[in-house]
């Protein structure tokens, strides 16, 4: 019986150094969760930054889209690794309030980025006040992107403070895009809520209406955020988003390549890599 017992012992005694060992300390630091919103400029830098941190750091990485408060969460619980897409200090201002204690700035990736209702240059609009008397010309819509995105607050938040009878449509990234393609193509007036940088300023004529009410805010930065530890169990992946940061130029290149190839983002990133090899060792600190 003795001899049985300490077999026993000897069992639970291994197992739990064997399952301490597997969940203690640094975590599996070649697997990386980077979560994304549908933004066409969180696409371009999520997909390239995966196909970098696979094809030359040798990590495994899962992107996974949702909207933007899920991502937070999951940032914060530190179900998710990184979010590469955080504008501040405006439109995602009050998620940072909410779960600021528990994540951590890599750094900005994108300087000068901007939000606000965007028309195309035909349209006989400059400010968003010249809305409130062309409700018809417009039909009395906002086409926008997901609910749960700060552009659409502050959407929300313009049409109570400017007075606009309009109706703020909630969709997606791509479906905005879609609706003002549509519009340009047959010379219509349309609204949108966008910002910059995006693909569609480089495709289109557009124009940024004036809010002289500062609903919008000022130009903001694109912060990467990582859950906390990240930094400890992901040394080399932090190290490299720390200096993942874009140009004006670099960024719509990027963009416009995706946009434009019609084949899978991460495909088409990694073509992008090879072709900016200079680019991507700056990244990698060679």
């Amino acid at each position: 019986m003795k001899k049985i017992l300490t077999l026993v012992l000897a069992l639970v005694l291994t197992t739990g150094l064997i399952t301490g060992c597997s969940t203690s300390g640094k975590t599996d630091e070649k697997k990386i969760k980077i979560g994304y919103v549908n933004w066409a400029e969180g696409i371009a830098m999520t997909n390239l930054a995966a196909a970098i941190l696979e094809e030359k750091l040798g990590y495994e990485v899962e992107m996974v889209l949702a909207d933007v408060a899920p991502v937070f969460t999951s940032l914060a619980s530190g179900n998710t690794d990184v979010f590469l897409d955080t504008w501040l200090p405006v439109t995602h201002g009050e998620y940072l309030e909410k779960y600021g204690k528990d994540i951590v700035d890599l750094g900005i990736s994108y300087e000068n980025a901007l939000i606000g209702l965007v028309v195309p240059s035909y349209v006989e609009a400059d400010t968003i006040e010249e809305l409130i008397e062309q409700k018809e010309t417009f039909g009395g819509k906002i086409i926008g992107i997901d609910s749960g995105a700060g552009i659409m607050s502050a959407t929300e938040k313009a049409i109570e403070a400017y007075g606009l009878d309009y109706e703020l449509v909630n969709g997606s990234g791509p479906a905005m895009t879609a609706a003002l393609k549509k519009a340009i193509n047959n010379n219509e007036a349309i609204v949108v809520t966008g910002w910059t940088p995006h693909w569609m300023f480089s495709s289109w004529d557009l124009k940024v209406l004036k809010d002289s009410k500062g609903i919008y805010g000022e130009a903001e930065n694109i912060h990467i955020y990582s859950r906390k530890g990240f930094e400890e169990d992901k040394t080399e992946a932090a190290k490299f988003f720390q200096k993942y940061t874009f140009t004006d130029e670099v960024l719509s290149d990027l963009m416009g390549a995706i946009e434009e190839s019609g084949k899978d983002p991460l495909e088409t990133a990694k073509e992008w890599m090879n072709n900016n090899e200079s680019q991507v060792n700056s990244w990698l600190g060679k």
